[in-house]
């Protein structure tokens, strides 16, 4: 039984890894975020060929509007993907998700920039945020969420 549930886990991670490889995911950014750049390594790093365009900062927020993404859900960058746009510090594992179920939606985002969620990773401590599914009518629901880690 071990052995079973141990084949279907190492399935599942290499099949969300040939899915990230086979996929590119554009991603417009300013040119001074560090936070931003961190992100796309972290995309790299999980298989998914990343293009990243900085853009000025009206254009960023145009792109984001024309994407679907309203201010209350911004973040400091935004990306598409597979159809959907990905806003702000998304982990890989909803994204594939996401592309896995493909739901009728704009996309994911994860508003503001959340300590401890990808790209913003930089201690040992994470705090509690959530990532929203963006409907085609400008409301979110919860598509998963991350506890808080205090060290």
């Amino acid at each position: 039984m071990l052995k079973t549930i141990s084949a279907a886990i190492a399935l599942t991670l290499f099949a969300g890894s040939a899915l990230a490889q086979q996929t590119v995911i554009d991603v417009k950014k300013t040119a001074t975020c560090g936070c931003c750049s961190a992100w796309v390594d972290r995309m790299k790093q999980s298989g998914f060929q990343v293009k990243p365009e900085n853009v000025a900062m009206g254009q960023l927020m145009r792109f984001k509007l024309s994407n679907g993404i309203k201010s209350k859900h911004a973040a400091c960058h935004t990306a598409r993907v597979g159809g959907y746009t990905i806003e702000g510090h998304v982990p890989v594992r909803e994204i594939n998700r996401l592309l896995k179920e493909r739901p009728d939606a704009v996309g994911l985002a994860v508003p503001g920039m959340p300590t401890g969620s990808p790209g913003m990773d930089f201690g040992t401590t994470r705090d509690a945020y959530d990532v929203l599914l963006i409907k085609k009518d400008g409301s979110a629901v919860v598509y998963a969420s991350y506890p808080a880690i205090k060290k």
